[in-house]
């Protein structure tokens, strides 16, 4: 009986430990998950912030910021899907709307033909579209997504959500998938929006940006 009784002690530990591990794993996953989720609250006006952010909320669900009230955009850059180098600031000049999708969201797949469609549209306007892929775990989905779409523009590969937690608190940032994020032609954070778009409601990002000088 002594025998048996220090057999199953000495065994159980081990077999309690994995358990444990893959709780403490599954929590890590879950916390990240959120953190590339759901970011920092920005409010629904002019609060979510330090002071006050200048922002406002409009009936169409884009967010807005007065030229006066703008604030810088953060180093958006690192890897395409197809392995390129890419830095945003590289665009200086352009109007610059990035998208932060997945090819799991099907949000993202219904207002993938209409930013397909604007980017064409506005190029020659001197508008440079930029997609951020996020959370999927490898590169294969996300570019057949973009080959299927017909999408003419790079995106970066951003399976973690890292690079939407560079923007700043009380800032227009990018707070679900999909969000999209326009920056002004000095790099500012300008307009947001926390939904799929359109093509009206992408045009009413951008077209306003297009006729500042």
């Amino acid at each position: 009986m002594s025998a048996a009784r220090s057999a199953h002690h000495s065994t159980a530990p081990a077999s309690r430990a994995p358990r444990a591990g893959r709780g403490r794993a599954g929590l890590l996953t879950a916390g990240a998950a959120l953190a590339a989720l759901v970011l920092t609250a920005c409010g629904s006006g002019t609060s979510g912030g330090s002071g006050k952010t200048g922002f406002v909320s409009g009936k169409n669900g884009i967010a807005t910021v007065a030229l006066a009230d703008r604030h810088q955009g953060p180093d958006i850059s690192g890897t395409t899907l197809d392995g390129r180098k890419l830095d945003v600031a590289d665009h200086h000049g352009k109007i610059v709307v990035l998208n932060v999708w997945g090819s799991w969201c099907p949000p993202c797949r219904a207002e993938a033909p209409n930013f397909a469609k604007v980017a064409k549209e506005t190029k020659a306007k001197g508008v440079q579209f930029i997609g951020i892929n996020t959370r999927d775990s490898s590169r294969n989905p996300a570019l057949t997504f973009e080959k299927s779409q017909g999408i003419p523009y790079p995106s970066l590969y951003d399976p973690a959500g890292k690079l939407m937690l560079r923007f700043p608190k009380g800032t227009l940032n990018p707070q679900s998938i999909p969000s999209t994020v326009v920056l002004d032609r000095e790099g500012r954070i300008a307009a947001r929006s926390l939904q799929a778009l359109s093509v009206k409601k992408l045009h009413d990002m951008i077209d306003p940006l297009v006729a500042e000088k």
